[in-house]
């Protein structure tokens, strides 16, 4: 993949802050640093205990209760083991790099399914892995898992939490890197189901690195975080360098809480570990639970959709990124990462811990999402527009990508209208029956 222009995004509008009467005396900078200290230390400790209490008392992830047991029985064998190497296989590189061994976890997914498609086709070899549990329609991540095995990519039905399966694969497989995409997606569905977020986002992580840095040699790894860490911050656009600390959904604290425990296990075992905060990406083979999908499929059938306005009476607005974009963002943090440095648990030296942005730097607000695809679908849609509800969802994102662009060559080049035809499309070959068209990537 060639390199992308480095141009600097729109800069933030950072605001000074202001000096207090005893900012010139030590002893009173000491009392308030422990003061400070000590509320956080009480925050992460209530944190952290209800984390477990989530953990502890939640219902299991929707259709994922019989993955821990099943994936082991049934994904064992000379067969089993046979497809996962033949998945696993390199081939030569047509940019001359070197190619990797990749376990994508969340393979099906939206954003998995993609990555896959574009490693193997470089080159790579490529294992996926997923729980396709039914968070939502699981027919869709069967035909992202079709295609992909049809291009050469096996995707094993199994859960990140399953520790012995994990053992298994890197046993057969030296991986070289792990593409780390699955997790308990959505904001608003963490008010219904809270353990499901735990479960996956941060136990399956832990079980994931905890594997990892027993594996010898360690994989480098790569793994989604989320711009909704960004939280209620005010300042735009987001930059890697704000604070999170102020999460407006338990999605996003369990996201904050898996960059905590990244540093943690990069820290401890010398785990190389670049983690990705994505904001808002939409595109073919979509998730059907973001609203640029579910507006697709109301508006054709008549039915009313909501659009948001915030207390100040603007339209929410999201920084809209096509998945191509975000694709070539995964695939340069991959090619950037360096190796890891420990070796069966035990750290060897410092190792490479990073964080970035992608994004598409350009809010767009959501009514003008919905006219855009009035026009692609040719259709006026039912609109009520209605004050944003108190669940997780944040008024706007904006990217600040001048990290990404400087270190990963990273340019998003599809705007929304683009990219919106090109989803629309695709929606309709792929659920209009009457048209009788197969979809295509």
């Amino acid at each position: 993949m060639s390199l992308m222009d480095a141009t600097p995004s729109t800069p933030g509008k950072f605001k000074s802050e202001k000096s207090t009467p005893y900012s010139a005396y030590p002893y009173y900078r000491i009392l308030r640093f422990q003061s400070s200290l000590s509320k956080l230390t009480l925050c992460s400790s209530i944190f952290l205990a209800l984390i477990l209490l989530f953990f502890l008392i939640s219902p299991l992830p929707p259709s994922s209760h019989h993955h821990g047991r099943r994936s082991t029985e049934i994904y064992s064998g000379t067969k089993w083991e046979t497809k996962v190497r033949i998945s696993a296989q390199t081939h030569a590189r047509a940019d001359g790099g070197r190619p990797l061994k990749v376990l994508v976890t969340g393979a099906a997914g939206f954003v998995g399914s993609h990555v896959a498609l574009a490693l193997k086709g470089r080159g790579d070899g490529v294992v996926g892995l997923d729980s396709f549990n039914h968070y939502y329609d699981p027919e869709l991540k069967r035909a992202r898992q079709k295609h992909l095995e049809k291009n050469g990519v096996f995707v094993i039905e199994g859960d990140i939490n399953d520790e012995k399966l994990l053992k298994t694969l890197f046993d057969a497989v030296y991986f070289t890197h792990v593409m780390h995409l699955a997790a308990q997606a959505g904001v608003r569905y963490a008010m219904e189901n809270p353990g499901s977020y735990v479960k996956s986002n941060i136990a399956g992580f832990v079980n994931l690195l905890e594997v990892c840095k027993s594996a010898d040699p360690q994989p480098a790894i790569v793994w989604a975080s989320s711009s909704s860490v960004y939280g209620t911050n005010t300042k735009v656009p987001f930059s890697e360098k704000d604070r999170t600390d102020n999460p407006a959904s338990l999605y996003a604290a369990t996201k904050k809480a898996g960059e905590a425990i990244a540093h943690t296990y990069n820290h401890i075992y010398g785990l190389s570990i670049t983690g990705l905060r994505f904001f808002t990406v939409y595109g073919p083979w979509g998730r059907p639970d973001m609203a640029y999908f579910f507006f697709t499929k109301d508006i054709l059938k008549g039915k009313e959709i909501s659009i948001y306005k915030t207390p100040k009476g603007e339209s929410v607005a999201r920084d809209f990124t096509y998945i191509d974009d975000v694709v070539k963002g995964c695939l340069a943090a991959l090619d950037t990462a360096k190796k890891s440095t420990g070796s069966r648990g035990k750290k060897r030296g410092p190792a490479q811990l990073r964080i970035f942005n992608l994004g598409n730097t350009t809010p767009v607000p959501v009514s003008r999402l919905v006219s855009i695809l009035e026009k692609h679908l040719k259709v006026k849609a039912r609109k009520m527009v209605m004050p944003l509800p108190s669940n997780g969802d944040v008024e706007f994102t904006h990217a600040n990508i001048s990290l990404a662009q400087t270190e990963l060559g990273y340019r998003p080049t599809t705007d929304l209208e683009t990219g919106m035809k090109k989803f629309v499309q695709w929606y309709l070959n792929h659920y209009d029956r009457s048209r009788k068209k197969k979809s295509s990537w």
